[in-house]
């Protein structure tokens, strides 16, 4: 594979373009009320499958469930902290998809935030009764992992990122899966994943066949099934979030599984929320180059074309729609496109304006701090890439806004 292009990093050389028309089917005719949405989704839908992300990975039952631990008054007495293992036949050989659980204790059955993590469940809080994960983890020196393996040490090394007390003092329940325990993130260790989750290349070489984002994407849809099946949240308010490359697996599956009732993108960048066809910052060819286990084998047919793709991100984030949907960025993330994910979010909003929702209400891209919009929101973080409370506060705020509309 070529190396790609070296980054536009300076906005005055984006290049022209036009988006593709989320409201316009694939025959030229126009999406002219919501009842045509229906059928224009599933157009997009089939599109994404196989263009970018491949097919989802074929639907499985659990083999197998237990709750491996349980503290029913942890945070101090703020809420019960619970722990299952979901296993998938054939499993012999595969240690289980671990997720963490935490229920406020004054809140039945609260609106919850299911999210996947990229460290391991224990780098999420310092309680000490949080399974740590013996499968593959990444080695990016920041949670005392070595050798790709998982240590006591890095305990809450991420909590950063996880505000829990604080969610759950807003009243929500949040939910997370450690995403190696789905598949690693290493394209010479997908067979250590979920068994049978993804086909390996030899096996189905088809220019659709699902990346690591479909897998990724697959197992939220698993931890949703876990938590209404468990009947512990409100089946009709439970949030879906991802940060990076989480945040396109998030945008992923709150595209294929309407059961999310708002879908939540923080700084996913190329491939997630930010239009392609601007190549700035992170490219499609630049993404397949480094990453190429994350997307369909078709995608590299997009590497320095994104202008033959049939779609853009503005219309994943179409399929959300009429959900809330809500997209942010970070002023120093230029490797994200904080102005194309803003724009892909502006060009999101005819989906919304379908069914008589408003989106931003502006094409102006706001200052770092405020949140703006209405069914679709977003914000621009001062700072770098990264996922913290102050991302979580807007988020919380979004949440309440429309969980309380019902």
């Amino acid at each position: 594979m070529p190396e790609p292009k070296p980054p536009l990093t300076d906005e005055n050389r984006v290049p022209a373009y036009t988006l593709p028309d989320s409201l316009r089917f694939q025959d030229g005719s126009p999406v002219a009320s919501p009842g045509d949405w229906p059928r224009r989704r599933s157009e997009l839908l089939g599109l994404f499958q196989a263009h970018v992300y491949g097919r989802p990975p074929r639907p499985r039952d659990p083999a197998g469930m237990e709750v491996i631990s349980e503290d029913p008054s942890a945070l101090g007495g703020l809420a019960l902290r619970r722990e299952y293992r979901l296993r998938f036949a054939p499993a012999a050989d595969h240690p289980g998809v671990h997720l963490l659980l935490w229920l406020p204790r004054d809140r039945p059955r609260p609106p919850a935030f299911l999210g996947l993590n990229f460290h391991g469940n224990h780098t999420v809080h310092p309680d000490p009764g949080i399974h740590i994960p013996t499968t593959w983890v990444p080695d990016w020196g920041d949670t005392a992992a070595s050798g790709h393996r998982a240590s006591a040490d890095g305990r809450g090394s991420m909590s950063r990122r996880w505000p829990v007390e604080t969610i759950l003092r807003r009243g929500y329940a949040l939910a997370t899966i450690y995403y190696g325990d789905l598949m690693p993130d290493d394209p010479e260790r997908l067979a250590e994943g979920v068994p049978g989750l993804l086909p390996a290349p030899a096996a189905d070489p088809s220019p659709d066949a699902p990346g690591a984002i479909s897998a990724w994407a697959w197992g939220l849809s698993r931890g949703l099934d876990l938590l209404l099946r468990e009947e512990v949240v409100d089946p009709e308010r439970v949030a879906v979030i991802g940060h990076s490359r989480l945040g396109k697996a998030a945008l992923w599956a709150g595209a294929l599984d309407e059961r999310f009732s708002l879908v939540v993108s923080n700084n996913s960048g190329c491939g997630g929320a930010a239009l392609s066809r601007r190549t700035f910052g992170e490219t499609v060819a630049a993404i397949n180059h480094r990453f190429p286990h994350w997307f369909c084998r078709r995608f590299r047919d997009y590497d320095d074309r994104e202008t033959d793709l049939p779609v853009d991100q503005h219309q994943l984030l179409a399929l959300a729609a009429p959900r809330p949907l809500y997209v942010a960025s970070a002023t120093e993330d230029f490797w994200a496109d904080p102005k194309g994910e803003f724009l892909a979010a502006v060009h999101a909003g005819p989906a919304y304006r379908l069914f008589g929702k408003s989106g931003l209400g502006t094409d102006t891209p706001p200052n770092p701090g405020p949140s703006i919009g209405d069914a679709i929101g977003y914000h621009l973080r001062s700072g770098p890439h990264d996922l913290l409370e102050a991302d979580w506060r807007h988020y919380l705020a979004f949440a309440d806004r429309h969980f309380a509309r019902g």
